[in-house]
């Protein structure tokens, strides 16, 4: 599996984001060629190497006559339309990506997605930037994409509605759900487009490298130069030997014996609802004899300090374990059998090389028994071997689900009150630049 992770030290921008693509083996004359097929007049994109910090990277910039326009989201719809060089793939991220800006700006100021104004990044060298990203991430094929927390930088810079601290607002709403890292640099280290373009591309969250074989560095430079950091983005692409049927889940477990089983309910629907993947308690014996429950939640890394929040509002513990774990999944997609009582939907899972499972659906089978007046394992066996008997039932087929659903995404009610004698104890564990007519002085180039 290909991987590529995008290392943000001093946090990311268009400009960077190009520029490390490039620096990996992008074509400048390809981004050129595709830039020219939206036909704006005068566009010249640059690549020059660049020492920052120390360090050689690749700085991006881009050419063009002085404009003043204030693009909606249908007028960048009719500029991408205009090329036919995009492949359908490279013109639907960028499309994700301009999609997400409107929507942040429409919440900022509060108006329809039709209405919102492009400003700085509607700019035409932010236009070229999120273009030649989309280009580049698709040339560069990774099957996963992994990032580092992101730096916002500190500060305050001057945008179109006036001086602003940063995070900008659009920026803020853009950051949601985006692991962040302060770093202390007075400048707007993570612009628009660079947590945009993260937001539409990054599949997960990892402070360290990803698990992987090295086998390129690409350095995309911001415009200035700090003192305290190199202003580089790094992307590192290499080869995984993981099962791309797995991910990377984290664990949050703690030992509770003085919470009511009204507390634990209530607290286990809230993580649910939440986005948690799986909760379930466990009956344990901590020290001096005390019978206790441990508390456990699955959830991505993204949903950890949510997570972690409601169990410390909602429970008395006073300390929360964490870790992240990988996990292997079976590919899963909906299916219905039909049986001599009618219908039963259920999920199917396989890997590869190895026979698929049918595991019918809670309601649909509690629902036939009790019409029918049959037992209810009688249902589910019969669902099954419908199943079986579905010679003809091809997976690849099958549109598959969303891996990131309940692990055990069957219908069932999982409890998982076990009591396993552990002696667990009471202690409860535990400055880039812009430089262009907007004003930006971001350290990143043009966003």
């Amino acid at each position: 599996m290909r991987i590529a992770y995008l290392d943000c030290p001093t946090g990311i921008s268009g400009d960077m984001t190009v520029a490390a693509l490039l620096d990996l083996g992008v074509e400048l004359d390809t981004l050129q060629r595709v830039v020219d097929s939206l036909r704006i007049p005068g566009i010249k994109l640059h690549a020059e190497e660049v020492m920052r910090g120390g360090f050689r990277a690749t700085h991006f910039r881009v050419e063009h006559p002085e404009q003043h326009a204030h693009r909606h989201l249908t007028d960048i719809i009719q500029l991408i339309d205009r090329s036919d060089l995009l492949t359908d793939e490279q013109r639907s991220l960028a499309l994700s990506i301009f999609r997400l800006v409107a929507e942040a700006e429409g919440r900022v100021h509060g108006m329809p997605l039709d209405q919102v104004h492009f400003h700085e990044v509607g700019a035409i060298d932010s236009i070229v930037d999120i273009i030649c990203a989309a280009v580049g991430f698709d040339i560069l094929g990774a099957d996963e994409i992994v990032c580092s927390p992101l730096p916002p930088g500190r500060g305050t810079v001057m945008i179109a509605h006036g001086e602003c601290r940063v995070p900008t607002p659009g920026t803020a709403e853009l950051l949601t759900g985006v692991p962040l890292a302060d770093v202390a640099i007075e400048a707007e280290l993570t612009t628009p487009t660079g947590a945009a373009i993260v937001r539409s591309v990054v599949e997960r969250y990892s402070e360290g490298w990803p698990t992987m074989s090295v086998q390129a560095v690409g350095c995309g430079a911001g415009t200035r130069d700090f003192k305290e950091r190199a202003n580089i983005l790094r992307i590192v692409v290499g080869e995984s030997d993981a099962d791309p049927s797995g991910d990377e889940v984290v664990l949050l477990e703690t030992n509770l014996d003085d919470a009511s089983p009204q507390i634990l309910g209530y607290t286990r629907r809230k993580l649910l609802e939440s986005g948690a993947l799986d909760v379930y308690t466990t009956s344990i014996q901590m020290k001096k004899d005390r019978a206790g429950i441990m508390l456990s939640v699955i959830c991505d890394p993204e949903d950890a300090d949510e997570m972690e929040s409601i169990i410390f509002t909602e429970t008395p513990t006073l300390g929360i374990r964490r870790q992240t774990i990988q996990r292997r999944l079976r590919r899963r997609a909906t299916f219905t059998v039909d049986t001599e009582w009618g219908p039963v939907a259920g999920k199917v899972g396989w890997r590869d090389g190895e026979p698929a499972v049918f595991s019918p659906e809670y309601d649909d089978c509690a629902r036939i028994a009790e019409a029918y007046d049959v037992p209810l394992k009688d249902v589910y066996l019969t669902a099954q071997a419908e199943f079986l008997m579905n010679a003809d039932v091809d997976v690849d087929d099958l549109d598959e689900d969303d891996e990131g659903d309940d692990e055990h995404d069957c219908g069932h009610d999982h409890d998982h009150s076990h009591d396993h004698g552990h002696d667990h104890g009471h202690d409860h564990s535990r400055d880039h630049s812009h430089d262009h007519d907007h004003r930006h002085d971001h350290g990143h180039d043009h966003d």
